[in-house]
């Protein structure tokens, strides 16, 4: 078995609110991966007391122990176990009914000597290497399919200069939008305080003989593929494969100093929080 994983992040003066990790069970059968991307909160007040990499540590924590030690367990149940855990940790203590209360994307895998099941909520990326040589990317398209009227003010916003005045208001106001379609109805999920949202997750299963490798992306790392178009994701998982997980890091580090301003390759951020996970069970 091969186990692989980097992470660094977007800005060395900030902390890292990604999370990746990997868990192989005493008995020597099988293991788990987890990667989860926190959400950065707004700058005013989120109805929290803890910083995002507080939040994904121990809702990353929750999901390796229960997903290895309860394999009883569906990952849809592992993750809404996760959730339900963390949240009594600061219950008290925070507002959790806060929009943004800290949240997380998620990616879980979990492999046995029969089949590799997978769970993706938001957008971090699964790459699935089948032994054929084919690679299956198990995606949640939400995100990329808000409403029209919402994507066109994202393109506004990416089209204005970046910190200009114009590009500040529009983008508060887009950023509106946004807040209204997370974890609802017509919009996008991810992990915060509600365990119910674990239904929402793109889950599946395939035959463990059939599976070559797994790679699991946060989107500031996936964004080599779908922002900058420097490769497939077949590139990518070759890319991985062949020199590891911080050479994808590394070229997207690249990519974005090449283009600081987002003038040919539009983005949310100028440089994101980056981490990938490779096994080869």
């Amino acid at each position: 078995m091969r186990i692989e994983l980097a992470t660094e992040p977007g800005d060395p003066q900030r902390p890292n609110e990604d999370y990746a990790s990997v868990a192989l069970p005493a008995s020597g059968q099988g293991g788990v991966l987890v990667l989860l991307d926190g959400v950065t909160p707004p700058e005013e007040d989120y109805g929290c007391r803890h910083p995002v990499p507080w939040f994904t540590a121990r809702l990353g924590g929750a999901l390796l122990e229960l997903s290895v030690s309860h394999r009883d367990m569906t990952l849809t149940e592992v993750l809404a176990a996760a959730i339900s855990r963390t949240a009594e940790v600061h219950r008290t203590t925070c507002d959790l009914s806060h929009a943004r209360t800290p949240q997380a994307t998620v990616v879980l895998a979990r492999w046995s000597g029969d089949t590799v099941d997978h769970l993706v909520l938001s957008d971090s990326v699964l790459l699935v290497e089948r032994t054929d040589g084919s690679v299956r990317p198990v995606l949640d398209p939400r995100l990329d399919e808000l409403p029209p009227a919402v994507r066109a003010q994202r393109d506004a916003v990416r089209a204005l200069p970046r910190g200009s005045a114009e590009r500040a208001a529009a983008g508060r106001e887009y950023g509106r939008a946004v807040e209204a379609l997370r974890n609802a109805e017509g919009g996008f999920f991810t992990a915060a305080a509600d365990p119910a949202v674990a239904a929402r997750a793109v889950t599946g299963s395939t035959p463990r003989d059939r599976v070559r490798s797994l790679t699991a992306l946060s989107d500031g790392a996936s964004r080599w593929v779908e922002v900058f178009h420097e490769g497939s994701w077949a590139d990518c998982v070759r890319l991985v494969a062949g020199e590891g997980p911080q050479a994808l890091i590394d070229r997207v580090r690249a990519a974005e100093a090449a283009d600081p301003e987002g003038t040919g390759h539009p983005r949310g951020k100028a440089r994101d929080d980056a981490a990938v996970i490779f096994v080869a069970p």
